[in-house]
């Protein structure tokens, strides 16, 4: 029997482990882990366990205490860049020069990694705007630096994972290999049609375990607290109304059990008004904490439900600012043949 494949690799700006979940699916194992939000580190640490321990603020990490690895992956944030040329040193000491471009942000953080361990490929994630952000700009020196200045040879794409989860959310992946390959994103195998809404909501019918923190009664209804008040429903209705008029689109999102819902955000804890669920004879409620697990992908057939140990609010920040574990498992199947080494 030939031996079980395997690749080492980093998840930095782990968030609550989207990255984690797909790459191990494909093989992967996990090396080191850094998340600098105590409350994203509590949910990873729930599911994943304590295992390497979790490393804080990347950016007080030297590059030598990185391990070494096969593959970098991070959903790192997108800011601004700095003017290239700056000269302000950080924590860590005055950058190489190739990297001033981008000090001050924590792209650079990865570049840096990069740089001194030259791991064989990456894996990065981030919003489908950063692709036009700054008329392009960014996205270029973006480009620039891990192809032109540190050698990778770069591959990007925006997936959107409704073929995957029940809701539209385009990302911007951008893979790496440090040599040639025959890597090409058409490998990448996402489903044709993706699952609608039923396949996330509670079914209500009794066919499903009480949660009790997000449903009640032996049928395990939706607890009643996730129904929009009239006041909050009231408003917005009316704000929808006032946009519609000026000929803008905003407004919410209704969503049935055959639908596909529209992208599930980090600001969904203030109304939930991008995901709303019609109710009948009620006013529309938002998604619970359980549900949002469910339209990442994060509960998945033959694993075990994901471990929600925070409040909602932060429950509802940590979803919408997840990666979707199966998409990132379907890239990341593709990169196997040049990533994977017999397992030891």
């Amino acid at each position: 029997m030939r031996a079980r494949q395997r690749f080492d690799f980093i998840d930095l700006f782990a968030g609550v482990g989207g990255m984690r979940l797909g790459l191990e699916a494909a093989g992967g194992r996990c090396v080191f882990t850094s998340e600098w939000n105590p409350y994203s580190r509590k949910t990873y640490e729930e599911n994943f366990g304590a295992g390497h321990g979790i490393v804080g603020d990347i950016r007080d990490v030297r590059e030598d205490a990185v391990p070494e690895h096969d593959l970098l992956a991070a959903g790192f944030p997108c800011q601004p860049f700095s003017i290239a040329g700056v000269s302000k040193k950080n924590s860590l000491g005055r950058p190489h020069g190739f990297l001033c471009e981008t000090q001050g942000t924590l792209f650079f953080d990865v570049a840096r990694i990069l740089a001194k361990r030259r791991p064989r490929a990456f894996l990065l994630e981030n919003v489908k705007n950063l692709a036009t952000h700054d008329r392009g700009r960014t996205f270029e020196v973006i480009r620039r630096t891990l192809a032109e200045k540190l050698g990778y040879r770069v591959h990007w794409r925006v997936i959107d994972a409704r073929t995957v989860v029940p809701q539209h959310r385009e990302r911007v992946f951008i893979v790496g290999f440090r040599e040639d390959t025959a890597f090409s994103f058409d490998d990448v195998k996402l489903p044709d049609a993706g699952p609608r809404m039923k396949a996330a909501l509670h079914p209500e019918d009794g066919s499903e375990a009480p949660e009790p923190r997000f449903t009640e009664g032996p049928q395990a209804r939706v607890a009643a607290k996730y129904t929009l008040s009239d006041k909050l429903w009231d408003y917005l209705q009316a704000y929808a109304a006032k946009h519609k008029a000026a000929g803008n689109g905003f407004g919410f999102g209704l969503v049935g059990p055959d639908d596909v819902a529209r992208t599930l955000s980090a600001r969904y804890y203030k109304d939930g008004s991008e995901i709303l669920v019609r109710q009948r004879g009620r006013n529309p409620r938002r998604l619970t904490p359980r549900e949002c697990a469910r339209i990442m992908g994060f509960d998945a057939a033959g694993r075990a439900p994901f471990r929600i140990p925070v409040s909602n609010t932060q429950a509802y920040k940590q979803f919408g600012n997840a990666v979707v574990p199966g998409v990132v498992g379907a890239i990341a199947a593709a990169m196997v043949p040049t990533l994977a080494a017999p397992a030891g």
